[in-house]
């Protein structure tokens, strides 16, 4: 089956990467497509029009490219106990999270939260970083948004270690795992009342990292389709019956 998704930035590459994220595949593993490179405004900015791109995964493709990685991984734990740090080793991402790890822990020191930092690669092969302590809740902010900036400036920081996309996924106090537990559970539901009532449903908006894991719940649900409508930071998730070809964007 293959998933299409259009998107906007301020930038060709920033579209790129927000649709890659929002598909959750590598960009070896997309068909890229620039719609529209954009445009600078006149005086001030004003008037700009945004870059636009169009992303498509074929998921046979993307499913022999996880087995691929999966035996790799099982391959490397037998060889060593700490088989996620050898992968991150082998791939040569220790520089990038060793570089995550120390501007995570001088951002928390500068803001006075102390805790205990933890990091392991994750099945999606992102590198994870758990930041536990008590009193973090200035580092998470209004619904996340302090923790989703955080989180988009260590990407950078790791990135610049590596050639290849290193994703970096940072979460405090659990706020990041309660809140994915939290729309998976709300997506089920919702695609239970579709298949009852057999009428679409939309979600609040979200952010592409959260919209991500509506599509990636309800992929294998039958009878169901998802797809997104709108734009940043209004883009919301539209839970449907499914009816001809499914595209999600």
């Amino acid at each position: 089956m293959e998933r299409t998704i259009e998107t906007t930035g301020k930038t060709v590459e920033q579209a790129i990467q927000e649709a890659l994220e929002e598909l959750g595949v590598k960009e070896d593993l997309a068909l890229i497509e620039v719609l529209d490179e954009g445009e600078t405004g006149g005086l001030l900015g004003f008037g700009r029009r945004p870059a636009r791109v169009r992303v498509s995964v074929d998921d046979n493709k993307v499913q022999v490219s996880e087995k691929a990685s999966e035996l790799k991984r099982k391959t490397v734990a037998e060889e060593d106990e700490s088989g996620w740090k050898v992968a991150l080793d082998d791939r040569g991402f220790v520089p990038a999270e060793n570089a995550a790890l120390d501007y995570i822990e001088a951002i928390f020191s500068g803001i006075g939260i102390h805790g205990r930092i933890e990091s392991y690669m994750g099945e999606d092969e992102s590198l994870h970083i758990d930041v536990l302590g008590s009193d973090c809740g200035v580092a998470i902010g209004r619904h996340g948004e302090t923790l989703e900036a955080i989180q988009y400036l260590t990407n950078i920081v790791a990135n610049r270690w590596v050639d290849d996309h290193l994703r970096v996924v940072v979460d405090v106090a659990g706020y990041r795992s309660r809140r994915e537990q939290r729309l998976r559970q709300q997506a089920k539901k919702t695609a239970e009342r579709v298949l009852d009532t057999g009428r679409e449903s939309r979600l609040k908006p979200m952010s592409p990292a959260e919209r991500r894991i509506v599509h990636l719940s309800l992929r294998e649900t039958e009878g169901i389709t998802t797809y997104s409508e709108g734009t940043e930071p209004r883009r919301y998730v539209v839970i449907s019956p499914t009816a001809g070809l499914e595209i999600i964007g």
